[in-house]
């Protein structure tokens, strides 16, 4: 398990690059294609909660992606503070010239296998996935409370 999570994380990197990316950038534009699919609207608030980052960050985020043409900005008609994060028509297209080779090989992966074996391992993943969230809400809870490095830890006891 440990080697496919470094392999991604790699390929992360590799697919961030080959987009003109950073993989803080890569992850945002996947939450903005997700929500795309999903016929989602999104405003930079949504986007930074996500991506857990500050809306500070995720302006830099916003800025790099329109400028390298993956999105636009809208403002909301009803409330001009509130700005919508939209796809460019062709974003699809150029993320998918890149990932489109792995997921021919990941649907010939899953052809290997019935419907009831596919249940299983998205049940197996989606489980997974909640698993990692909440190890890593409690790694970064510990983060936020530990002393800074050399100071001691608070006696409990």
């Amino acid at each position: 398990m440990d080697r496919m999570i470094a392999a991604a994380q790699f390929g992360q990197q590799d697919i961030a690059r080959g987009l003109g990316l950073n993989v803080t950038d890569l992850t945002c534009l996947g939450f903005l294609v997700e929500a795309s699919a999903a016929g989602e609207s999104l405003v930079a608030g949504d986007l930074a909660e996500r991506a857990r980052l500050t809306t500070g960050a995720v302006t830099g985020v916003l800025n790099r992606l329109e400028k390298a043409g993956y999105i636009r900005r809208t403002a909301d008609p009803e409330d001009r503070r509130r700005v919508y994060v939209v796809m460019e028509e062709t974003a699809q297209e150029r993320i998918l010239e890149v990932y489109g080779p792995f997921y021919r090989r990941l649907a010939a992966l899953f052809g290997d296998y019935d419907a009831d074996e596919i249940a299983v391992l998205t049940d197996w993943f989606t489980r997974a996935r909640a698993l990692f969230n909440e190890a890593l809400d409690d790694i970064r809870e510990a983060v936020v409370t530990s002393p800074p490095a050399g100071e001691p830890r608070p006696h409990r006891g």
